[in-house]
């Protein structure tokens, strides 16, 4: 497989480093319109060819797009980095302007590429490269809540003394903090959560403390190092994995919806099956009626972001 990321920054970079480290990659493309910077990096993880781990990808770095002939799944990283007090919406006009002219630069070399939208806010991007390229609905995914999804695993394994990855539930709606925890699918060993905690002797965990404790976890690593990269890359590389061997993966990614839930004409975090071709079926979850206008309120809060894009930046949305 050939995978091309743009941008090298700390999450591309992260990225390219999962890729090298535990994929199986036959091609790794780094673009940055610092071409100095992409080439050092990947001359840097060349020299990891001659250890055991390495499969002897073959690595290209540049600020030239034509090298992303032909590849699999670009993941786009590139754009205005958040700054301490602000939020990921207020990136929103430039980042989604820079994702879509990137898109727009990919496109004439990789037409059947998945493209995975990382830059932030990853959402509102996703949907303004959907709604301003050729790309279909299925080829275009932003990383959305699986890092989310993930923190709300971790802080509850160790609220529960449990190892996470015996814990289940999703982190829904935008990546930031316009999205919804649905308690109806939060389990534990297939047990529901409050079920699992009031047959062990434990304090049963409160649905709202616990968003909240996932929504400023991110903002916790941020404060402290003035980025996030290796949950995010984390969770790419998850996103990538479920791309490459044809997983049909459900994985609570960006995606634009087609009716599903009642929505359209924009991306939020769903749970989706994940393979080879892109976004290949959105699930449709009993949720709870209150869960539901969780959902509905959210989708309307992004569709007037959407709106206020669109008088901004004049793009299609």
């Amino acid at each position: 497989m050939k995978i091309g990321i743009i941008g090298a920054g700390m999450v591309g970079v992260s990225i390219c480093n999962y890729l090298m480290t535990l994929g199986s990659v036959s091609e790794l493309v780094l673009i940055d319109r610092n071409a100095d910077k992409a080439r050092g990096e990947m001359l840097d993880f060349g020299h990891t060819n001659a250890l055991t781990f390495s499969k002897n990808t073959r690595l290209y770095g540049s600020d030239d797009y034509s090298h992303l002939t032909d590849a699999d799944v670009v993941v786009i990283t590139a754009g205005a980095q958040i700054k301490e007090g602000q939020t990921r919406l207020d990136l929103a006009d430039i980042n989604s302007r820079i994702c879509v002219d990137i898109a727009r630069q990919i496109e004439p070399h990789a037409p059947d590429a998945i493209l995975i939208v990382v830059s932030n806010p990853c959402d509102i991007a996703a949907y303004a490269v959907i709604a301003n390229t050729g790309y279909l609905p299925r080829q275009v995914i932003s990383s959305g809540c699986v890092i989310d999804t993930a923190r709300l695993m971790k802080i509850v394994g160790e609220r529960l003394d449990i190892d996470p990855k015996n814990t289940f539930g999703y982190v829904l709606g935008e990546h930031g903090m316009h999205n919804f925890m649905p308690w109806s699918l939060v389990s534990v060993a297939g047990q529901p959560i409050d079920h699992y905690c009031a047959h062990n002797g434990l304090e049963r965990i409160s649905p709202q403390a616990l968003l909240d404790d996932v929504r400023q976890a991110g903002l916790e690593i941020f404060h402290l190092k003035q980025n996030t990269s290796h949950g995010i890359a984390a969770s790419v590389f998850r996103i990538i994995q479920a791309i490459e061997i044809n997983e049909n993966s459900v994985l609570p990614v960006g995606v634009m919806p087609q009716g599903e839930y009642g929505l359209n004409d924009l991306v939020l975090s769903l749970p989706a099956v994940i393979n080879r071709q892109g976004v290949a079926k959105i699930l449709i979850h009993p949720f709870t009626d209150e869960e539901n206008q969780q959902l509905q309120d959210i989708a309307s809060t992004l569709r007037d972001i959407l709106d206020s894009l669109h008088q901004h930046t004049g793009l299609n949305v």
